[in-house]
């Protein structure tokens, strides 16, 4: 079990890293003229994330659970997965962030994984979500996360394709 807890804290600092870099990129979204739609939703979608690691190593501690017979695929199949999650963010370069801001007039990314996709991040998130919890057999976590996620993804997305298809050149570059 203490593997799973000195794990999962690899993936938790991973991603205050993340919000890090996405605070820097805001500043300087900002500066060049983009502002932030979805605001509204954003506090929940932080809620959600930060609940599911509460939730995961709380189901993890009281089930007492191992992790599964298929964790070293699983581990694989995580580590592909953070390496699409930096493609992707790499991708976006100063453009990536964890909220949505839309630069007026900019155009749209299409490199790395967003020559493919139109939001593989979200994909991302969407494997982690059932990955993680699998590697522990934490199947609680991975029912109820996946859904609340698919609720998250159905009001962001939207928003999202909204705002850069009134802002940017999205419209054209996804045909």
């Amino acid at each position: 079990m203490r593997m799973a807890y000195l794990f999962l804290a690899i993936v938790i600092l991973q991603r205050f890293t993340e919000l890090i870099i996405a605070r820097h990129n805001e500043r300087w979204l900002r500066a060049q003229g983009a502002y932030e739609v979805g605001a509204s939703h954003y506090p929940y979608m932080l809620a959600l994330h930060s609940s599911f690691f509460i939730i995961l190593i709380l189901e993890i501690t009281l089930k007492k659970t191992l992790v599964s017979p298929v964790f070293l695929l699983l581990l694989l199949l995580f580590i592909g997965v953070q390496a699409m999650r930096i493609w992707c963010i790499y991708s976006l370069g100063r453009f990536w962030n964890t909220k949505i801001f839309i630069l007026p007039n900019a155009t749209v990314v299409r490199k790395g994984p967003y020559r493919f996709l139109r939001h593989p991040n979200y994909i991302v998130v969407s494997l982690e979500f059932l990955i993680l919890p699998f590697m522990f057999q934490a199947y609680f976590s991975a029912f109820i996360f996946t859904v609340l996620n698919v609720a998250m993804l159905s009001v962001r997305i939207p928003i999202e394709e909204r705002a850069l298809r009134q802002a940017t050149d999205y419209s054209k570059a996804f045909k």
